[in-house]
């Protein structure tokens, strides 16, 4: 197979996978860019995939424009913001790899320890932990998003145990990345990264993208709200798997 015949194979799914979560699959999004850099450099990568996200990110709003939580996000954003900063900061400093592991392990015992709270359709109570947490969660949410495009499992890991209403959370998720994304713009054009060639093989996936992403919203607006956090959780085990063998490797 040739290399550019890899690449747009990779960057296909990867931007699949990027819409199905911002349609609502929460998690399988931070997939995206592991699959991405099968085919291209992990650096132009990020730089192809940021306007994609930010396009999915409108889509997503547009969907779930009337069902979102104020309190998640004004606890987390200022963080994200943050987290971005120390980011763009460190970016130099700090092992990709290392990063995705340490998200992936987080991941997965999360995961686990919330699929067996669940266990026989447990009912579990919602978490009221207080609003400074979440910000601390945002700045983790932030700076792994800047560095790898892998903000969802530390949101997550915040938002899930409120138990919001299905689409609620599905819209709140929307909202916060498409501000958090937009926020790394300026990260990613001072570090010289929106090329002609990069925007050109974003444009040509932009297609994919819309269509992706409409089509997370249709499949989340079937599944039964009762099931929905079972599946986010077990994509959430998945995706912590995946991150960590990446790590190892």
């Amino acid at each position: 197979m040739s290399p550019e015949v890899t690449y747009y194979l990779c960057a296909i799914i990867a931007v699949t996978l990027s819409g199905l979560a911002k349609g609502g699959f929460s998690g399988i999004g931070a997939l995206a860019m592991p699959v991405m850099v099968l085919g291209v450099d992990p650096v132009r990568g990020a730089a192809i995939m940021l306007p994609i996200l930010i396009l999915q990110d409108a889509v997503s709003v547009w969907a779930f424009r009337r069902s979102w939580d104020s309190s998640v996000l004004r606890a987390m954003l200022p963080g994200m913001a943050i987290g971005v900063g120390l980011g763009y900061l460190f970016a130099a400093q700090v092992s990709e790899k290392a990063v995705l592991g340490a998200v992936g392990g987080i991941s997965l015992v999360f995961g686990l320890q919330r699929l067996w709270s669940e266990r026989g359709g447990a009912v579990v109570l919602p978490s009221n932990s207080p609003a400074w947490v979440g910000t601390l969660f945002g700045v983790a949410s932030g700076f792994t998003s800047q560095i790898a495009h892998a903000g969802a499992p530390p949101f997550q890991m915040w938002v899930l145990p409120k138990r919001l209403p299905r689409d609620v959370l599905v819209g709140t998720t929307a909202i916060a990345f498409a501000v958090m994304n937009w926020i790394k713009v300026p990260a990613y054009a001072a570090l010289g990264q929106f090329t002609r060639a990069n925007l050109l093989a974003t444009a040509l996936l932009v297609p994919v993208a819309f269509a992706a992403t409409l089509a997370g919203v249709v499949l989340v607006r079937r599944v039964d709200p009762a099931r929905f956090y079972t599946i986010i959780y077990a994509l959430m085990v998945l995706l912590g798997l995946k991150l960590v063998i990446d790590a190892l490797l």
